[in-house]
C-alpha cells in the first residue's frame, strides 16, 4: 500500500502572481469570492434594487413637486384676515360645491320689542372641499391648527387654502372681491354692531335694520341738538387739525334706565349711515393695552359706545395703587386711550350711565367728555309724541291720555314703560287708556 504523496506545488504560478501587484491579488480573491458565495451576490442585488428605487422616489417627488408649482397655485386666507369671514359666507351661498364637512353659526337677535329670532347658517367645516367658479375647479382646505390659540380669547387658529390650476390664478381676486361685495351688500342700509373679538373687532350677529331718528322720542329740542352737533364735528376735521387739535369728540348721555339713551344712540348711527362698537369695560380679560388697542383699531364710520360706564368703576379709586376697576383695566387706562397720546383720531364716543354722580370728575373733563346731557323719564311733550305716533290721528284720546295721566299724578314713568303698554295695546288706544293705572307698577310686565 502505497503512501498518499503531498500535493504538488506549481512554484511557477506562484512566481508569476508574486511579479504582479498586491492590489491585483487581492481584487482577484475578492470578486472569486463574491461570485462563489450566493449570500454576497443575493445581498448586493438587494442593495443596488433598494437604491434604485430610492432614487426613483426621489425623482418622483422632485418631479411631482417641480409639477405642482409649475401647474397649481395656491391662496392661504388666515382666520386673522377680514376676508376669512367674507369667504366662509361667500361659500355657504355658492352654489356649485361639494362639501361634506359642515359647521354651524348661531346668531342670536334681540329685537327692540324684547322678542328674540335665531338664525342658524352652515358653514364648510374644518376639510376638504371642491368648488368650481367661473368654470375652473377648486379645492378648498379648510384647516384648524390643535397646537397654536389666540390667548386672548382661546380659540384655535384656522386657515383656508384655496388651490386650483395655474392658468386659472386671476379667479382669486374676482372670487375675493365679489364675496367682499356680498357681504357689504347684506349690510346695506342697515346697522352693522361690532363687539371685541380678542384683539380685534367683529361682527355681533346679523346686521340690524337701520332705526328712524324719529322713532326714538326724546324731549323737546334733545335729538335735533345732539344730531347737529356729531354732524357738525364730522365736517369739521379740518378745522380741528389747523388748531392743533385732536379730532375726536366724546359724549355722555346720563339719566334713569329705560329713557332712551341707547335706542337713540342705534338711531343716530342709522341716521349718519354708521356702525357701532360695543366695549364692555367689564370684561374680564380687557386690559389697558387691549383696550388702548380697540380703541385706535375701530372700523370705519363707526360709532364707540361704552354702556353703562359707571359700573365699570368704583365709585371712589384710590390714589395709592390707581385701581378704579374690578378687573384688568386701571382707571389711568381709560383716561390715556381717550385723551391720551396713543388715543385714537376721527372717533366718536358715546358713553351712557344711569348715576352720574358716581362719576370721576377726571373722566368728565373736555377732551374726554366733551357734551353732557340728560336724557330723563318721559315729559307731556314724549307722552304726546309717542302717543300719536302708535295712534295716528286720535288727537282726541291722546288729550284724554294725558289728562288722565295728570289727574293720576303719575311720575317718574320712563319711555320704555309708555312704549310696553302702547305695544300691548296696538290696535286699541282705548285700551291704553283704561289701563294707564299699571304704569304706577313698575314691575308691571305687558
Amino acid at each position: 500500500m502505497s503512501s498518499p504523496q503531498p500535493p504538488s506545488i506549481d512554484f511557477e504560478k506562484i512566481k508569476a502572481k508574486s511579479d504582479g501587484s498586491i492590489t491585483g491579488l487581492v481584487s482577484s480573491s475578492f470578486q472569486e469570492v463574491i461570485q462563489n458565495n450566493p449570500y454576497f451576490a443575493a445581498g448586493g442585488g438587494l442593495m443596488l434594487l433598494g437604491t434604485g428605487l430610492a432614487l426613483a422616489r426621489s425623482g418622483i417627488v422632485k418631479s411631482s413637486g417641480f409639477l405642482y408649482r409649475q401647474m397649481l397655485v395656491d391662496l392661504e386666507i388666515p382666520s386673522k384676515d377680514k376676508s376669512y369671514l367674507w369667504f366662509l359666507e361667500w361659500m355657504s351661498k355658492h352654489k356649485k360645491r361639494s362639501s361634506r364637512h359642515l359647521s354651524v353659526e348661531t346668531n342670536v337677535i334681540t329685537h327692540d320689542n324684547g322678542a328674540i329670532s335665531t338664525n342658524f347658517s352652515l358653514v364648510p367645516g374644518p376639510g376638504k372641499h371642491l368648488i368650481r367658479y367661473k368654470g375652473a375647479f377648486m379645492l378648498v382646505n379648510r384647516e384648524r391648527s390643535g397646537k397654536l390659540l389666540d390667548m386672548t380669547n382661546g380659540t384655535p387658529f384656522e386657515t383656508v387654502t384655496l388651490t386650483t390650476l395655474y392658468r386659472d390664478r386671476y379667479l382669486f381676486n374676482d372670487l375675493l372681491y365679489e364675496a367682499k361685495a356680498m357681504a357689504l351688500k347684506a349690510r346695506e342700509g342697515k346697522t352693522v354692531i361690532f363687539t371685541s373679538w380678542g384683539p380685534e373687532w367683529r361682527p355681533f350677529g346679523q346686521p340690524r335694520s337701520k332705526r328712524l331718528i324719529g322713532s326714538v322720542i326724546l324731549d323737546e329740542g334733545i335729538a335735533d341738538t345732539i344730531l347737529n352737533d356729531v354732524k357738525d364735528f364730522l365736517v369739521s376735521g379740518e378745522w380741528y387739525h389747523k388748531r392743533g387739535i385732536p379730532y375726536r369728540r366724546g359724549y355722555l348721555l346720563y339719566g334713569p334706565p329705560g329713557s332712551g339713551k341707547t335706542s337713540f344712540i342705534q338711531a343716530l348711527a342709522g341716521e349718519l349711515d354708521y356702525n357701532i362698537c360695543i366695549l364692555n369695560l367689564s370684561e374680564n380679560n380687557l386690559t389697558d393695552d387691549r383696550l388702548n388697542h380697540l380703541m385706535n383699531h375701530i372700523p370705519n364710520r363707526s360709532i364707540l359706545l361704552l354702556e353703562d360706564v359707571d359700573a365699570a368703576f368704583n365709585k371712589k379709586r384710590e390714589q395709592s395703587n390707581d385701581q378704579g376697576f374690578n378687573n384688568g383695566v386701571t382707571f389711568s387706562g381709560l383716561l390715556n386711550a381717550l385723551d391720551g397720546v396713543a388715543s385714537a383720531e376721527e372717533c366718536i364716543t358715546f358713553m351712557t350711565t344711569n348715576h352720574p354722580e358716581r362719576l370721576d370728575p377726571a373722566l368728565l373733563r373736555p377732551g374726554r367728555v366733551d357734551f353732557k346731557v340728560l336724557i330723563n323719564n318721559a315729559t307731556e311733550y314724549q307722552i304726546r309724541k309717542m302717543f300719536l305716533r302708535f295712534y295716528e290721528n286720535e288727537d282726541k284720546l291722546c288729550e284724554e291720555f294725558i289728562a288722565k295721566f295728570r289727574k293720576l299724578n303719575l311720575k317718574n314713568i320712563s319711555t320704555a314703560q309708555l312704549q310696553g303698554l302702547f305695544v300691548y295695546n296696538k290696535r286699541d288706544p282705548k285700551a291704553s287708556i283704561d289701563m294707564i293705572e299699571t304704569l304706577q307698577d313698575p314691575n308691571t310686565v305687558f
